[in-house]
């Protein structure tokens, strides 16, 4: 696909980091093989094999390693930040920079570990030891540095820097999926605000460069995705060997040819590359971690290493996964597991793990959960990923027993009224621990369920409703009630959403709409929520083709989304979005203006169009320039794929489809 549209075309690709030969072969396949004039292919490398391998043409170009003054710019940037340099640390900082011998990595890693330092006797302390590392070899230096930044970090910083160790190499994790099993796992101190202490410890290991930042949220507060270096890889793999933290093992079927006659056996963790990879893999890749003990394991160990393992994580679909469900009731301390082959029903096995804290089910049609999910009572994170988001789960009154619960996302879910507390009937059974649901059914948005995830600082809603009598109920009116919510996202509720200020509690920060078909006149209600600070308006959350705020609103909007709508004519002021600082136009493809008054906003940064008429861009640099005439700091304007114009073609009405009137293409 990539050879076929780039032919005939003039191309520059650059290629990062690439680590072999056979690597290069492979990529290579994808690129023309014909002669393109003024196409140039990038490459970057820290084997010399490789770049005499690849250059053709001897166009290899060594990079010098940085100089004293570069290396010190550096440092200074990495350790200091915007903050004031103070005169005693310049020499001895000076002075463990150059100690780096020109590597980036190693100054900024270092210099990360003195960001939070600020006693001298610490910096003298690290320049010693930064001395003491003599050697000739830049990756030896390297490495004995990288080790140095490790052996500061607190244990439970160590732990969760190791658990990068279990990804595959040079993989960007998302954050929820890296972060739910540290919880589980225990890596984490704080017992009430596990999110919280989660994040705060991935902030410090980001902060002292010890893990990179691959995707943020759009409005740049949190981290969605990150990685480590690949140096910072080899040495999670080095310390988890060295420290006994836990046996990384691959779970691999004893005999490979017969998967499913085969007993589950564990294989000891081996790092593979080039083509070897293909046959390593073709019959699962199942990783566990393995609590360690003060003796040598010896093959007929194996039934002790399946007691032992508490973590099991997939990283490739094959013919493993069957046989892995079968086996499951041998891991009996288990305490995470994802299961990634698709399944029809809820696999009883999992019912004997009664140590498990986070599961996470890949499903292809609509289940029941068993009543015996209560025995499941350390469960703190329950996932189910569909294939198809109309997929609906149904849940027995017996998973309000689940107390440790504090992530249920499935595609969509019914979840019954709580049972009464035997002591107090007047009261009811919740989730006093939740924080995060989706997607919750409408219909289940009753009094008494609202009640039992009153803490619930997330919240998802699907589910197009055909009952009229939930559609005239207004349940979506209890959402009011929710006093800890933060963020909430609807989805498919038609005519769910009552014109009413009692919809939204007032401690909302984040709302995405999407097929909700809501009025834009009906935004007036939401404009009013004292502390919403991101609006995200996805295709068809809004009918009509005419915005016009009437209400002196959004008092603490920063960041706004328009995405894949009808929307033609858009009026408002400065007073209706007074500190918005990004707005986001996506496939709006009616659109032609944004209103001048956004020129007046100076808070605004961003306008960033995607697939939207080329008049919108003129609108926006309109405004860009007069934010500068009025001395405001410059908005950029991000445009990507503009469209030129509007077809309209006409469709001749036929028995079938007596609805479709016409059909509109954007090119």
């Amino acid at each position: 696909m990539l050879q076929k549209s780039l032919k005939r075309k003039r191309y520059l690709i650059v290629l990062d980091d690439i680590w072999s030969c056979e690597v290069w072969d492979g990529v290579k396949r994808c690129f023309p093989t014909e002669e393109n004039a003024g196409s140039r292919i990038l490459l970057t490398t820290r084997n010399n094999e490789v770049a005499c391998y690849a250059d053709t043409e001897n166009l290899s170009l060594r990079m010098n390693f940085m100089d004293q003054e570069e290396s010190w710019n550096l440092f200074k940037s990495a350790a200091f930040s915007n903050e004031t340099l103070l005169s005693k640390y310049e020499n001895i900082g000076k002075q463990i920079a150059h100690e780096c011998h020109g590597l980036p990595l190693t100054i900024v890693v270092v210099a990360g570990l003195l960001k939070s330092k600020r006693e001298i006797d610490d910096w003298e302390s690290v320049a010693k030891d930064v001395g003491s590392f003599v050697t000739n070899d830049p990756d030896e230096r390297c490495s004995r540095l990288l080790g140095l930044s490790y052996d500061h970090l607190t244990s439970d910083l160590k732990t969760c820097l190791l658990h990068f160790g279990i990804f595959p190499k040079d993989s960007a994790i998302p954050v929820k999926r890296l972060v739910r099993p540290w919880m589980a796992e225990g890596f984490l101190k704080l017992e009430n605000d596990l999110e919280g202490e989660a994040e705060k410890c991935l902030q410090e290991l980001v902060d002292r460069c010890l893990v990179l930042v691959c995707k943020k949220s759009l409005d740049g507060t949190k981290i969605r995705s990150c990685k480590v270096h690949d140096l910072i890889y080899d040495l999670c793999l080095r310390e988890i060997q060295r420290e006994n933290i836990f046996i990384m093992n691959d779970i691999v079927p004893l005999y490979p040819d017969f998967p499913y006659l085969s007993r589950l056996k564990m294989q000891p963790f081996k790092r593979v590359t080039g083509d070897k990879i293909n046959d390593y893999c073709q019959y699962g890749h199942y990783r566990a971690l393995v609590t360690p003990v003060h003796r040598q394991l010896r093959d007929h160990d194996n039934n002790d290493l399946l007691k032992r393992t508490h973590s099991i994580f997939p990283f490739h679909i094959s013919l493993l996964s069957p046989l892995l469900k079968s086996e499951l009731i041998h891991f009996k301390f288990l305490k995470v597991l994802e299961l990634r082959h698709e399944i029809y029903d809820f696999p009883l096995e999992i019912l004997s793990l009664i140590w498990l804290r986070y599961l996470s089910l890949l499903c292809l049609e609509t289940f029941c959960i068993p009543r015996e999910i209560c025995r499941l009572w350390n469960l703190q994170t329950f996932i189910v990923q569909g294939r198809d988001r109309s997929i609906l789960i149904a849940f027995p009154e017996e998973i309000w027993g689940l107390m440790q619960l504090r992530h249920l996302l499935l595609p969509q879910f019914y979840l019954p009224n709580p049972p009464r507390v035997y002591a107090d009937k007047r009261s009811h059974m919740g989730f006093s621990n939740i924080q995060t649901i989706s997607y919750l059914s409408p219909r289940c948005c009753r009094k008494r369920v609202i009640k039992g995830i009153q803490n619930v600082k997330e919240l998802g809603i699907c589910g197009y409703e055909t009952d009229l009598s939930i559609r005239d109920s207004g349940l979506l009116n209890n959402l009011v009630h929710l006093q800890q919510l933060e963020k909430l996202r609807i989805r498919h509720c038609f005519k769910l959403l009552s014109a009413s200020e009692k919809a939204f509690p007032a401690t909302l920060k984040k709302l995405k709409l999407e097929a909700t078909t809501l009025s834009w006149s009906h935004l007036d209600i939401i404009a009013k929520l004292p502390n919403l600070e991101v609006l995200k308006l996805m295709r068809g959350a809004c009918r009509g083709d005419e915005w016009h705020p009437n209400v002196r609103g959004f008092t603490q909007l920063k960041f706004l989304l328009i995405a894949d709508s009808s929307l033609k004519y858009w009026k408002a002021t400065n007073d209706n979005f007074p500190i918005l600082e990004s707005l986001v136009l996506k496939e709006c493809s009616y659109l032609k203006d944004i209103p001048i008054e956004f020129a007046e906003i100076h808070t605004l940064q961003l306008i960033e169009l995607t697939r939207c008429l080329s008049e919108l861009g003129e609108s926006a640099a309109r405004i860009q320039q007069g934010q500068e005439e009025l001395g405001n700091n410059p908005v950029d304007v991000h445009i990507s794929r503009p469209c030129k114009y509007i077809v309209f073609i006409k469709v001749t009405l036929c028995f079938s489809f007596p609805q479709v009137k016409s059909y509109t293409k954007v090119i």
